[in-house]
């Protein structure tokens, strides 16, 4: 099962008996079988009929609602799962210090993790960088134990966060420039690619979370805030290294988006055009879809899959059925 990603302005999508049309000016785009798709990813203006709508919702299919330009603007979702205890367990968590300190510390423990992990595979491959990135996020690893409160975990973070970046534009090897991290709005194409591939994961790892019973909105590491997707954040960390950072690298490396694949908006955001984007997301979606053995489960899985693990992982252990939460860490 795939994600359905939907690019084309003014597209129309129906259903006709158990399959999914895409149209366009009475030109059919896309007619693919219901059973093969567990999500659908509309951009910009595409249309719903009413009759496709209900059948998604019974499937259990999510349909998330982006800009043209990739920003995120909502979901509609499948009825949330029956098992209130789990959300209740996940409340709870949310207010006890200690508990939310120990979240907080295991994803970002992950996250750094990778990062690291990433950093030596690229000077595995020959890319020369300096020694510094790989202290300073040994050390934030090191001393997340000792962080006292989440505050303190979030400082951890930037500090390896900002290591990790300082030399991420050496791992690229075409003619794109990178000299730190620019959000809201980004303001070139490498930072336009990283915040759309972030976005990407986050809703993935919303519905993840969605699959399991646990409420997306309420986190441990990222601060509740209206709207705002908190635990899939949360979830998304130690998968941002190894998922959507790696495809940044890999279509920038391998040459599938040039430079003259983005355009300037007023205001001075990046964004992709259209036919990148839909290579762009064919790429993400590829690495979504390829197979990793799980640390935990000893089995192969696929990265789409290993997000509804780990949000398993972290049910079973907000319920006491398990200790520890257990990042996904990758070598």
């Amino acid at each position: 099962m795939a994600t359905l990603y939907i690019t084309e302005q003014g597209a129309i999508v129906r259903r006709v008996d158990e399959r999914i049309i895409v149209e366009h000016e009475k030109e059919v785009l896309a007619d693919i079988p219901l059973i093969k798709v567990d999500q659908v990813v509309l951009f910009g203006r595409v249309g719903l009929t009413t009759p496709v709508i209900e059948t998604l919702l019974e499937e259990g299919v999510e349909v998330c609602f982006l800009n043209q330009w990739g920003r995120f603007l909502g979901r509609l979702q499948p009825a949330q799962g029956k098992n209130c205890l789990v959300r209740a367990d996940q409340f709870r968590a949310s207010f006890d210090a200690d508990r939310a300190t120990y979240l907080a510390r295991q994803f970002v423990k992950g996250k750094l993790k990778n990062m690291l992990n990433l950093l030596m595979r690229a000077r595995r491959e020959g890319v020369n960088l300096p020694e510094e990135p790989f202290l300073e996020i040994n050390q934030a690893i090191k001393a997340l134990p000792r962080a006292e409160n989440v505050d303190g975990v979030r400082g951890l973070e930037g500090a390896g966060s900002a290591a990790y970046f300082r030399v991420f534009g050496k791992l690229l090897k075409k003619d794109f420039q990178f000299h730190g991290r620019v959000r809201r709005p980004p303001t070139d194409p490498v930072n336009s690619l990283l915040s759309f591939a972030y976005t990407l994961l986050a809703k993935d790892t919303a519905s993840a979370v969605n699959t399991v019973g646990l409420d997306p909105y309420t986190g441990f590491l990222h601060k509740d805030r209206y709207g705002r997707v908190s635990l899939a954040l949360d979830i998304a960390e130690e998968f941002r290294p190894i998922v959507a950072d790696a495809v940044v690298l890999s279509v920038i490396n391998r040459g599938m988006i040039g430079r003259d694949d983005f355009e300037q908006e007023l205001g001075g955001a990046v964004k992709l055009k259209d036919d990148a984007r839909k290579r762009f997301l064919a790429a993400y979606e590829k690495k979504k879809q390829s197979e990793i053995r799980h640390p935990y489960f000893k089995y192969r899985a696929t990265y789409r899959r290993c997000m509804e693990l780990q949000a398993r992982l972290l049910a079973k252990y907000l319920q006491g059925e398990i200790d520890k939460y257990l990042p996904l860490v990758t070598r």
